[in-house]
């Protein structure tokens, strides 16, 4: 596995090295629709839990192929492909990982935290492996993760300056380094799903 600073300087260079190249722009923009439709359909109370694993599934696509096609653009199509490839079966897999995270949060903040990693990578399964269900892909997540849990929060605490930084610029730097985080963490999943599987 490689160092954070390695999966980062990949995740610069997927974006197009710099904050005003036209991929890292794009990954933002994808990231700021979702999270705008998100948040149009909170008030509804349900909205968001029919639309995190769809919109996800979507967000992650686009990702994905910025980290493995570095010269292709971004398609915007694919952020809506959670809604055209197996919509009941995202929508299922963003559910049961929101319940299954809050259910083991019931036992004290830290055991919702690690089961949040546990299944962080099953949108990312399943945007790679549309015809899994929502099981697969939330069993394989933790199959995947046994081990790498702490690997992944490292990875993403390592942006924590860049997002006091991001603060510091009226809030709007973080924007970027969300994108920035967001690439990183498929650079993760990328280099975990070639590694061996470790049952635990």
């Amino acid at each position: 596995m490689s160092s954070r600073s390695e999966i980062r300087a990949r995740a610069r260079k997927a974006l197009g090295g710099n904050i005003f190249a036209t991929t890292w722009l794009l990954v933002l923009v994808a990231g700021l629709v979702v999270e705008a439709l998100l948040g149009a359909v909170s008030f509804t109370f349900v909205g968001p839990f029919i639309l995190t694993g769809p919109l996800y599934y979507g967000l992650y696509k686009v990702v994905l192929k910025a980290v493995r096609e570095q010269d292709s653009k971004v398609d915007f199509g694919d952020l809506f492909k959670g809604f055209t490839e197996d919509f009941v079966g995202n929508f299922l897999t963003g559910l049961l990982v929101a319940l299954f995270t809050f259910l083991w949060s019931l036992l004290f903040v830290i055991p919702g935290i690690v089961k949040s990693y546990s299944y962080s990578m099953a949108l990312y399964i399943k945007a790679d492996h549309p015809e899994y269900d929502a099981k697969q892909c939330i069993d394989e997540s933790r199959k995947m993760m046994h081990g790498h849990k702490m690997q992944l929060f490292l990875l993403q605490l390592s942006f924590i300056g860049w997002m006091i930084v991001g603060t510091l610029c009226l809030g709007i730097g973080t924007l970027w380094v969300s994108a920035y985080m967001q690439t990183a963490t498929a650079c993760f999943y990328e280099e975990l799903k070639n590694q061996p599987v470790v049952e635990g």
